[in-house]
């Protein structure tokens, strides 16, 4: 199996700019990308970042700045070629047993489902299958299996579930990761705190 990572170096993270300026999206990006390839490691895998630009990370790198879309395309298994596992960068709270979930199924098209409609990580198996990261991603995915007659499998995880775009999403990471987001939002000086009910990250 061939593990692709997307990852963006020039716009990080912009829905975190209420409370992230541009350096710092850029670094917590970067911990979660880490947080992400350590978690693939240890389940086994040796994925491959495919960066929006030259990164430096613990894993080889190719640069594609096209859309999403367009790239992760290019990069889905043509006919006889082994799968192609899709995982994104920002899913600080994966750990090995939760990607060992995400590789176990023997299906056409595996997904993994995130909060909001999006489509955190997938393993494609089907050479007519292809990805539309626009909109309910997950939504038109299914769609698309069921166009071609792929045989799907959903992996219900909230762990891979929990991707970080918003501000709201740091406290996730405060109470439930262990990682380097983790670390470095306690050094940038983010706590989880209990106000009226509501639990939330703040600094």
């Amino acid at each position: 199996m061939r593990v692709v990572v997307p990852f963006s170096v020039d716009r990080p993270k912009t829905r975190l700019a209420p409370v992230l300026d541009a350096e710092e999206r850029a670094g917590f990006a970067h911990a979660m990308l880490d947080d992400v390839l350590d978690a693939l490691a240890n389940a086994g895998q040796h994925p491959t970042v495919l960066a929006t630009a030259p990164v430096d990370c613990d894993a080889p790198v190719e640069v594609d700045d096209r859309p999403l879309t367009d790239a992760v395309n290019d990069r889905l298994p043509a006919p006889g070629e082994e799968p192609v596992a899709v995982v994104m960068a920002d899913l600080a709270l994966a750990t090995s047993e939760a990607l060992d979930r995400l590789f176990a199924p023997d299906a056409d098209v595996v997904f993994a489902p995130g909060r909001g409609g999006g489509t955190n990580a997938l393993v494609v198996d089907h050479p007519d299958f292809h990805v539309d990261y626009h909109g309910a991603s997950i939504r038109d995915h299914r769609v698309i299996a069921r166009e071609i007659g792929a045989e799907t499998t959903t992996v219900d995880s909230f762990r891979l579930a929990t991707d970080v775009d918003e501000s709201t999403d740091l406290v996730e990471v405060l109470l439930h990761a262990e990682g380097r987001a983790a670390d470095w939002l306690r050094e940038a000086g983010f706590t989880v705190t209990t106000t009226d009910g509501r639990v939330e990250a703040t600094r």
